[in-house]
């Protein structure tokens, strides 16, 4: 009962990989093509960058995090589809709920560049056939590009409540680590995005 309580929480959180916020009643800024200095609507996608770890009554590790959907110049954000996979424990299934998620990317250049929201973030994991769900507005703090690099979205310290699921399903579990690489696509080439005033 002890690992089905640890596993559930800490799958349920990796889910959340979802990088979620508060959303703001009006997106600020302006999002960019960062080599060309051009607004960019379009297709935007937050890949993980090295490894998703989340606690909360032990600690999980997964290895593949995508979000995708689109994203316009003034910083409106719509997530169509999500996934977390290669995650340690014994959870059988992470199934992303409710989409589409929408929020925005706000510039706000201290203490960071801006950041990432989607609000109606839902996320389902079944351990030993206990279906457990956590769910909420979430925000997680952008950076534009350094160098040759992406865009980073960065989770830490943000912790997913409980909305669903038996007793054995712990109230909520944190994301303790975790980066993604924030990108757009101009037909088969990959743009890399940024944020301005």
């Amino acid at each position: 009962m002890a690992r089905i309580q640890k596993a559930v929480g800490l799958m349920g959180a990796a889910a959340l990989a979802a990088a979620v916020v508060s959303t703001p009643a009006h997106a600020v800024g302006t999002v960019i093509n960062w080599d060309t200095g051009t607004a960019y609507s379009g297709t935007a996608k937050a890949a993980l960058s090295g490894s998703l770890v989340i606690s909360g009554g032990g600690t999980t590790t997964c290895t593949s995090s995508t979000l995708g959907g689109t994203v316009t110049s003034a910083g409106a954000l719509t997530i169509s589809s999500a996934s977390v996979t290669g995650c340690s424990g014994t959870a059988s299934a992470i199934t992303p709920l409710g989409l589409n998620w929408t929020g925005a990317v706000n510039y706000t250049g201290t203490p960071t560049d801006g950041t990432v929201t989607l609000n109606g973030f839902s996320m389902r994991a079944t351990v030993l056939g206990v279906n457990c769900t956590y769910g909420a507005n979430i925000t997680a703090p952008a950076s534009n590009p350094v160098g040759a690099g992406q865009a980073k979205v960065t989770l830490s310290g943000i912790t997913i409540p409980k909305t669903a699921g038996i007793f054995l399903c712990p109230s909520s579990a944190t994301i303790t680590t975790g980066v993604y690489d924030l990108t757009g696509l101009s037909g088969s080439t990959v743009v890399r995005l940024g944020m301005t005033p």
